[in-house]
């Protein structure tokens, strides 16, 4: 008998990925094969705390034990129908989603990319048959510094010039206005403006948080003139920033709300378009879909997400325990932290050039048993899941000071 294979180690895997994997991402040197709540663990057995969370797609921790039944129990039944058919968990999950937002109707897709797509084909559509914009000439105003996703579309309106070099020409039709500055806004917006996109705290960014008033001016701006607002909600939403939509924070309401990473639990991959009636209702049958959208698994598991957030227990805990890691990071500036952006459980850290990276911070970070992220230049991210607790929280921040030191 051949003898079983002898498990690979790290570094081994991380060799072996390099000839067969798409050098698409730099991951830092971890390779994760158990996880639970906060924590996962290596092939080798060390344990790191998880301070990005799937970059809010685990915002309910690892493995949650409502969603991991919700999935086990669909897994049994019924996993994929397309849309061809009905399926019995697809009303649920689009009532309860809307209910939930105070919106109307749910369009469900898969990614956060999808998501976006399809909110911007929505507010074209609603700009020609609605609002009465000629054909072709519809144009959706965004922010500077947005991330919306990778598709060919999205990242010609970006201006992350690493997102967009080699991948033109690009998709017209978009006017790039600076994040924060309604005047500027308020100039780009025309007769022919279907709608405005933005995020309500920019992530990819560095956890940006805008002024006060400037969700609130989007809003008004919006509804004055004419277009939609649609708020790209797919890493603020679903209780990150201690409220179950970052809007929240200033009282308003999008006319499309675009949800996706952690609506699937860290289980499958669920995103959505929800809606005002008037809005979605301007899509017909053959005008858009997707094969996976609304399966009944992810429908599934996306209702218990649902379930979980109506509780307002994770959206409490943001907000509480955002509070600890506000004042933790407030400690450490001038202390190796320059600056930092917070909202909720979520905070962009601007780390002094001189001691380094944020990649160079991060695996610091990773060999003190701690996983965070780097965005853009000494900047690192953090984002625990929402199941944290105060004491991990204080450890991580721990962490943080030891290696800044």
């Amino acid at each position: 008998m051949t003898a079983p294979a002898r498990p690979r180690t790290s570094d081994e895997l991380i060799r072996a990925e390099q000839p067969v994997l798409a050098h698409n991402y730099h991951p830092l040197p971890v390779v994760v094969a158990r996880a639970e709540g906060s924590w996962v663990e290596d092939v080798e057995g060390n344990r790191y705390l998880d301070m990005l969370a799937g970059y809010s797609a685990l915002n309910f921790g690892h493995r949650h034990p409502a969603l991991i039944d919700a999935a086990h129990r669909q897994l049994d039944r019924l996993t994929l129908t397309s849309r061809a058919f009905h399926n019995d968990r697809l009303a649920e999950f689009a009532e309860r989603l809307a209910e939930l937002t105070g919106l109307d109707m749910v369009l469900p897709m898969n990614t956060g990319a999808e998501a976006v797509e399809s909110g911007i084909k929505v507010a074209r559509k609603w700009a020609y048959d609605v609002k009465g914009v000629p054909a072709g000439r519809a144009t959706i105003v965004v922010a500077a510094e947005n991330f919306h996703g990778r598709t060919t579309t999205i990242v010609g309106f970006s201006t992350d010039e690493t997102a967009r070099a080699g991948f033109g020409p690009f998709t017209p039709g978009f006017k790039v206005v600076p994040y924060n500055d309604l005047a500027a806004l308020e100039a780009a917006v025309d007769a022919t403006t279907a709608a405005v996109l933005i995020e309500p705290v920019q992530g990819e960014a560095g956890v940006i948080v805008p002024d006060d008033g400037y969700l609130a001016g989007v809003r008004e701006l919006t509804r004055r003139t004419g277009c939609l607002f649609i708020a790209d909600e797919i890493q603020s939403g679903l209780g990150r920033t201690g409220r179950t939509l970052a809007v929240e924070h200033e009282n308003v309401m999008p006319d499309l709300l675009l949800l996706g990473k952690a609506l699937g639990g860290g289980i499958v991959p669920v995103s959505a378009v929800v809606a005002r009636r008037e809005v979605l209702g301007v899509l017909h049958p053959g005008e858009h879909g997707s094969t996976f959208g609304g399966n009944p698994l992810a429908a599934a598991v996306g209702t218990a997400v649902v379930g979980l957030l109506e509780t307002g227990e994770f959206q409490r805990r943001a907000a509480e325990l955002g509070v600890i890691l506000r004042d933790g990071l407030t400690e450490l500036v001038g202390r190796g932290v320059t600056g930092f952006r917070a909202r909720g459980l979520w905070a962009g850290v601007d780390v002094d050039p001189a001691l380094g990276t944020g990649r160079a911070i991060s695996e610091r970070l990773m060999r003190e048993g701690v996983l965070v992220k780097d965005t853009h230049g000494s900047t690192i991210r953090l984002a625990p899941p929402l199941t944290v607790t105060a004491e991990e929280l204080r450890s991580a921040l721990g962490a943080l000071e030891k290696v800044l030191a």
